[in-house]
């Protein structure tokens, strides 16, 4: 069962938003259960939808939801239930995962401004699929080794202005950041050693850290190091994530299902 710790990191991080309930399970399976063969047991689950402050009826609906999406499966271990991610799953997954895992960028990375001669919508959109960001009408910052698409004018980066940092950090997301900094930081001077923890504990509290993390940090392409500035919540989140995500590795499911 979990400890008394549990309720904390729940209040903590459940309160930001944009909690419901088969998101939540695509942040917990993606975490915990993305490997071919990974399955979680039934009680399991059920026993940390729990701890997530997740009604059983919720839980029910969330993974009738998302089996008729194709994107888990349940089979029968004798009188219970085990639960996977389909193929799609594990794909959308692990498609997912390089940007929630990856470590805090270097802020010293090389970028570079890519200037059109017009702003059609084909250019447009083949800048972004190649990681470029629309910072001026017409100009688009990306990472040094991005290529640029024929007929643009490509430009090395040199130390950028304080505006120009701000115009390519995602507005619309400044006050996620800031909540989630908030709930991350508290959580980082607050939470006791990893061995203090049981592996439940551990599954909500990286559950509940990568699903927070997840929901904002897709919404936005990845900034170029040289471009973020050391201050920008999103950076510092990062840095948070990171950070905790290694001081409480992902319990095994063994673990899981005889804790």
């Amino acid at each position: 069962m979990p400890s008394d710790h549990a309720p904390s990191v729940v209040a903590a991080l459940a309160g930001l938003g944009g909690q419901r309930v088969w998101s939540l399970m695509v942040s917990l399976f993606g975490d915990l259960a993305q490997g071919q063969g990974d399955a979680i047991d039934g009680p399991v689950l059920s026993q940390i939808m729990a701890a997530l402050d997740v009604r059983p009826e919720a839980n029910r609906v969330a993974l009738h939801r998302l089996r008729n999406d194709g994107w888990l499966q349940s089979v029968k271990a004798g009188r219970i239930s085990q639960h996977s991610l389909t193929a799609q799953g594990r794909a959308e997954s692990a498609a997912a995962s390089p940007r929630i895992y990856a470590a805090p960028p270097d802020l010293t990375e090389p970028w570079q401004m890519v200037v059109t001669e017009e702003n059609g919508r084909e250019t447009d959109s083949a800048l972004r699929e190649a990681g470029f960001i629309a910072a001026l009408p017409r100009a688009y910052v990306g990472r040094a080794e991005s290529a640029a698409p024929t007929g643009c004018l490509a430009l090395p980066g040199t130390p950028p202005p304080e505006w120009l940092r701000r115009a390519v950090e995602p507005a619309e997301l400044e006050g996620d950041y800031d909540a989630l900094l908030a709930a991350l930081t508290a959580l980082d001077a607050e939470l006791p050693a990893p061995e203090q923890l049981t592996p439940l504990d551990v599954a909500v509290l990286r559950c509940l850290i990568v699903h927070n993390w997840r929901r904002l940090v897709l919404k936005h392409p990845a900034l170029p190091g040289g471009l973020i500035r050391p201050e920008w919540p999103g950076y510092r989140c990062h840095l948070l994530v990171d950070r905790l995500l290694r001081r409480y590795p992902r319990p095994a499911l063994q673990d899981l299902a005889t804790a």
